[in-house]
């Protein structure tokens, strides 16, 4: 092991540069995108020694604590796999808004059934998938698992591997020159993603702070065109998941970091600057505003759930139950979801549907004869207030 005290900081190499793209530039754009460019060159860390300052250590192995806490409580509420599914949701919506992707929840569940709901909602729908892939690939956490994370995410429209042209943080699509941060030449990602694969497959580290600095670093790397910083959150779940300090739920952390997405960028700027404290300080931190945050959505969907269960009227084995209980975690419904999710036929489906509108729960909203669609509003409505308490910047 390295027993260098200090956390390396990225260096800076200079590369040429020419614009191609002449025709309908104006000269003093030709000018200032004119000449080479520095992009970062990150440093080696398999071996590094980690070293935090005492007080971002403790407030980490509190977090870690909250994090257990908040994942026994919902494997304990028997009722693990809508809670999950629930959960999965909102991080993916969080970590989409943290890019500035915003959808209301009614859009999201529609693009969830595969359904035209809208470019955004699509992205974050796509994004559950990513979770979901993170979490099946948390055993074996290899460039190839990572690339295949960014391809879900992006829906196979991805380059097969890492990307293989310089892209830059900022500034204008002319070149990198004025550009906030410029990851890694494309020539350097293979081997400085490599290196991160051995980071993260080590087991003498702390637990918390280990998953934030893997994730500062690989969107320092940046190794992709693009989704690099949902893939990197989900990243940060898969390594949560690989060394068990989340067993069964995903925790929405990204709705924590949402709190303060500007302390978030800065404390991704300080560890290319060579300080790692703040990017472990800032996820612990939001762990607790994400565990809160969860914690009242799951309490507000809890009481939904008792005060349908005493507007509804059916035979237990009725699919009408079986409906309420998917509705937190897919709000809007269709006879082909309905059939397909139950096994039922599509006229035991509509039955059921219009049973649920006749007792308040559900709503069609399209107006069509045909391909309809319902939707729990109090559903949407827990789910959209989650998402503005999460979004509460300073």
């Amino acid at each position: 092991m390295d027993k260098d005290a200090a956390w390396p900081a990225v260096d800076w190499e200079e590369h040429p540069w020419r614009l191609d793209r002449e025709y309908g530039v104006s000269k003093s754009a030709l000018r200032r995108h004119a000449g080479p460019y520095r992009s970062a060159v990150v440093p080696a860390i398999a071996s590094r020694q980690l070293r935090l300052r005492t007080e971002i250590l403790m407030a980490a192995e509190e977090a870690l604590q909250e994090l257990v806490r908040f994942d026994a409580e919902m494997a304990g509420s028997g009722e693990i796999a809508p809670l999950a599914a629930v959960l999965l949701r909102t991080e993916s919506a969080s970590s989409s808004q943290i890019e500035n992707l915003t959808s209301g929840a009614r859009q999201i569940a529609v693009a969830s059934l595969g359904l035209p709901a809208g470019h955004n909602a699509e992205l974050i729908a796509a994004n559950t998938r990513v979770m979901e892939s993170a979490i099946q690939m948390s055993e074996r956490l290899d460039s190839e698992s990572i690339i295949r994370m960014q391809q879900v995410l992006l829906g196979g429209k991805s380059i097969a591997g890492w990307r293989t042209e310089q892209v830059w943080i900022g500034g204008t699509g002319f070149g990198p020159h004025g550009a906030e941060f410029v990851p890694p030449h494309h020539d350097r990602v293979a081997a400085a993603m490599l290196d991160l694969e051995k980071f993260m497959s080590r087991e003498d580290l702390p637990v918390l702070p280990q998953a934030a600095v893997a994730h500062a670093h690989f969107e320092t790397i940046h190794p992709f065109p693009d989704g690099n910083g949902r893939t990197g959150r989900a990243l940060l779940h898969a390594q949560l998941r690989a060394r068990g300090a989340i067993r069964h739920v995903t925790v929405p952390v990204s709705a924590g970091l949402l709190v303060d997405v500007a302390a978030y960028f800065a404390a991704l700027d300080k560890y290319r600057a060579g300080d790692p404290d703040q990017i472990v300080l800032v996820v612990s931190d939001a762990v607790f505003a994400a565990t809160a945050n969860a914690r009242q959505l799951i309490a507000d969907l809890r009481l939904l759930q008792q005060d349908w269960q005493a507007q509804v009227t059916a035979r237990s084995d009725s699919v009408v139950w079986s409906i309420l209980r998917s509705l937190p975690r897919q709000p809007v419904v269709d006879t082909a979801f309905v059939s397909s999710e139950f096994q039922v036929s599509k006229v035991a489906a509509q039955r059921a549907l219009d049973q649920l509108v006749t007792a308040g729960i559900l709503r069609e909203f399209t107006g069509r004869k045909r391909s309809r669609l319902w939707v729990a509003d109090q559903v949407t409505a827990q789910l959209d207030a989650f998402a503005a308490r999460a979004g509460r910047r300073s």
